[in-house]
């Protein structure tokens, strides 16, 4: 059976028919979206904002402070300009964060630092203290795990470290290097 022009334009007309109604549905779905939920404007802003947690005994355990905290209901993120988070959870040493900028994962647990993002770790009992370097840090308050995947230096007492990668458990002192790690370690004085 051959196919002829008059038996192909009605397939044809009503392929296009097809298009056209899955086009409009489309079309209408999208302009049935409240304005709120299309664009990513904030629906709060707060400048020198400051979060504390404290644990179930009433102490302290962080603080998060930031120069502007912008928050999105669109994606229900929330974006700061110059954080700074301060973690001292008992039995670990004090942690103290800061960075250019940051974003908040829902729920507050994860911080996403940005730019120049430098990490202190005070000394304490069997420990020196330490200093972290690097452009992105992924911190999980919960774990007390902060975490890159990017350039880091970290300087301590007379070491000092360099890698790709990293990963840092405050509550045991661990410290992982992923890649193209160097370090330089000077010998200590004899008295």
């Amino acid at each position: 059976m051959r196919l002829s022009a008059t038996r192909l334009f009605p397939l044809l007309l009503l392929f296009a028919l097809a298009l056209l109604s899955f086009w409009l549905e489309q079309t209408l779905h999208e302009g049935q979206q409240p304005p709120s939920l299309r664009r990513h404007d904030p629906d709060f802003l707060v400048e020198n904002f400051r979060l504390s947690q404290f644990n179930a005994a009433g102490a302290l355990e962080s603080t998060l402070a930031a120069a502007k905290m912008v928050h999105y209901p669109d994606d229900d993120s929330t974006e700061l300009l110059a954080p700074r988070i301060v973690q001292s959870k008992p039995g670990e040493p004090r942690l103290t964060v800061s960075a250019e900028r940051g974003t908040l994962a829902r729920g507050g647990e994860e911080v996403f630092l940005y730019g120049n993002v430098q990490l202190l770790r005070e000394g304490g009992a069997g420990h020196a203290e330490a200093r972290m370097r690097t452009s992105f840090l992924h911190l999980v308050s919960a774990r007390s795990l902060v975490r890159t995947d990017r350039e880091v230096t970290i300087a301590e007492a007379e070491r000092q470290l360099q890698a790709r990668g990293m990963e840092y458990r405050n509550d045991t002192l661990q410290l992982y290097l992923r890649d193209q790690v160097r370090g330089r370690f000077a010998p200590k004085s004899r008295k």
